[in-house]
């Protein structure tokens, strides 16, 4: 988006967040319905109806998005968009490219040891610009 485009788009909602800061303080929510498929969580993002499902790691096919992989992508999508949208308002360039990578033992997804936590031990960030 060009930067005199978002600077028009963000003048009144700036404008109302000077005025009442408390409007700019939202609640972001998501939804999934259980067990459409097997063993899957359909959720309705903004542009379609994604079902997930195990990674193959856990038994999985890959017919279904891996919801891990949802995860850091959904984290990358919000990362780059943020910075985009703060170089833009602060006047600088910005390109490049962000990756996420994420560590996991999917002994505690199969219920093998109660010692091993569920999901993610780590994710990091890496941004090239």
């Amino acid at each position: 988006m060009d930067r005199e485009i978002l600077r028009s788009v963000q003048r009144p909602l700036k404008q109302l967040y000077r005025e009442k800061p408390q409007a700019g303080r939202i609640l972001l929510e998501a939804s999934g319905r259980l067990g459409e498929e097997g063993l899957s969580c359909s959720v309705q993002t903004g542009q379609a109806l994604v079902s997930a499902g195990l990674h193959p790691s856990t038994g999985g096919d890959r017919t279904l998005a891996c919801s891990g992989e949802m995860l850091l992508q959904a984290l990358v999508a919000c990362a780059g968009v943020t910075m985009a949208a703060v170089a833009a308002n602060r006047s600088l360039g910005v390109a490049g490219s962000v990756h996420a990578s994420g560590v996991l033992d999917v002994r505690g997804t199969l219920g093998m040891n109660p010692e091993v936590p569920v999901g993610f031990s780590s994710i990091k960030l890496t941004f090239k610009l």
